[in-house]
């Protein structure tokens, strides 16, 4: 993995350079924002409507109404941008003839990896902490249970590097940067929505079918409850991607 560093800092410099990661990280927030301010907005409105009743009072809190919602909505922009993030890391590269260039220093593909990725989970990370006002507010407004705070947040950063080992293996793939994104957006949505597919397989089925699927896995860390099953399995994920992407690179080199 030698020379992995100057890799990451090439590729961070490519993404805030460009306008790529600024446009991202602007409409992760906004989104992310706008669906925040509304759920605060609807906490206000049922706790008026609930101050008669204090049955109903009872259910209303920040983790049913605000949290857990904006954190569904956070997972699902995360679904559509991640692949804007990773199209690029080798479809460019192969696309500009500079992926053989690369292959001829001494860094090595893991190190080419490593630092591309890691790149990538920079830009993830930075577009989370732009959001980092919420749950500040929260505890400024409340008492939020900081078990599901810090469930969602590790949910939605395990999330998005099984995302971006995706894409980085597709991106490998091709030489356009278009058919990267779409291919990794289609895959990633199939994996978001398999569970569903449950209802209409048999029993043994449709069990396979929910220990696949990533809507399944974010539920408990939506709840605050971090099982080692379900951080597993985005873990596991990125890594068999992750290899994935390492023997394309190594093809990729034989070839050349």
């Amino acid at each position: 993995m030698t020379g992995w560093y100057a890799v990451f800092r090439k590729e961070v410099a490519h993404f805030f350079v460009s306008p790529i990661a600024y446009s991202i990280i602007a409409i992760f927030t906004v989104i992310s924002g706008f669906f925040f301010w509304a759920n605060i907005s609807m906490l206000s409105i049922l706790s008026l409507q609930a101050a008669s009743n204090p049955m109903y009072a009872q259910r209303i809190n920040l983790t049913n109404v605000v949290i857990r919602p904006v954190a569904g909505t956070m997972s699902i922009v995360l679904l559509l941008l991640m692949p804007l993030i990773t199209m690029r890391l080798f479809a460019e590269e192969k696309r500009s003839g500079t992926m053989e260039l690369i292959q001829t220093y001494p860094i090595g593909d893991m190190g080419v990896l490593a630092g591309k990725f890691l790149a990538s989970l920079f830009v993830l990370a930075v577009m989370l902490a732009a959001t980092g006002c919420f749950p500040l507010f929260l505890i400024i407004l409340g008492k939020p249970d900081p078990g599901t705070l810090i469930g969602c947040y590790l949910g939605l950063l395990l999330m998005g590097a099984a995302f971006m080992a995706l894409g980085a293996f597709i991106s490998s793939l091709t030489e356009n940067q278009i058919v990267a994104a779409v291919v990794s957006f289609g895959v990633a949505l199939l994996l978001w929505v398999i569970s569903y597919l449950s209802s209409f397989s048999g029993e043994a089925a449709g069990a396979v079918l929910k220990q696949l699927s990533i809507l399944e896995r974010l539920e408990s860390f939506q709840k605050g409850v971090l099982s080692l099953g379900d951080i597993s399995y985005f873990v596991l994920f990125s890594a068999f991607f992750l290899f994935l992407t390492l023997r394309s690179l190594e093809v990729h080199r034989w070839r050349g």
